[in-house]
Parts: C-alpha cells; structure tokens; sequence
C-alpha cells in the first residue's frame, strides 16, 4: 500500500494534513504486528522530521508498554538519521500539532481572507536603516 501526501518543497504541511498522515500510520501499524510504515522524502530532512515527531507525539495518546518501547526505538532512529526539526514554522506546527492532540488549541475549518490592510501615514522604513519597499 502506497500513500502520497505530498506537499510544496521548503514548507513545513498543513496541520490537516499532518493529522492525516498520522492517521494513516497509526491505522496501518495497528492493523497487523508485521505492519511498517516507510517514509520516502523528495526534499530536505527537516520536513520528514516534522512527520515523525508529529507522529511520536500522536502515538503516545493510547501508551502501553509495547508502545514505549517502540517509543524509544523512533526516537532513537530519529535522533540518529533524521536531521532534527530545526526550522521555526516546523518546531511551530509540531507545538500546534502537540496542542491539538491536548486539546488546547482547537482547529477552525473555516478560511480566512485578507481583504485590504489600511495604513494611517507611510511608516518610516528607513530611520531604523532598513530599506523603503518598492510600492
């Protein structure tokens, strides 16, 4: 069985996504003892390493003894062949990830749009030595 949850290069993906990649391992894993999940990434580390601490944390919800060990088998093969999770916007999600699991921050499934931003005056850009931006 193969799954593509593909997402855009050099981003960290959608907390609706990482919850379903977390849904998809932890059902694939308990439906047989001889079960795996492979992960295969096209771009840097970091973003699998999202995946994978998404998921330690994911898995913890129901721990048993079992659980623990192999708990600390992924942790030990994430410590020693995954880059670990450097980049704030992943460190931010798996902390959102890690709160939705909690239950202390909810999701809300309805978008948001920007529609105009009013300015009252020009700010001054470049009394800090910062760079006017081209309007």
């Amino acid at each position: 069985q193969v799954l593509d949850f593909g997402w855009p290069d050099m981003h960290t993906p959608a907390l609706e996504k990482i919850c379903s990649i977390c849904k998809a391992m932890d059902t694939w894993l308990n439906a047989a003892a001889h079960n795996v999940v492979v992960l295969h990434n096209k771009g840097n580390r970091g973003r699998l390493g999202v995946v994978v601490a998404a998921y330690m944390h994911y898995s913890n919800i129901s721990a048993s003894a079992d659980q623990a060990l192999d708990r600390f088998a992924m942790k030990r093969f994430y410590e020693d062949k995954v880059v670990p999770v450097g980049q704030p916007s992943q460190k931010r999600y798996i902390h959102y990830f890690s709160g939705l699991l909690s239950g202390s921050i909810k999701m809300n499934n309805k978008p948001l749009f920007l529609h105009h931003v009013i300015m009252h005056g020009i700010p001054n850009f470049e009394s800090k030595g910062g760079r006017c931006p081209q309007l």
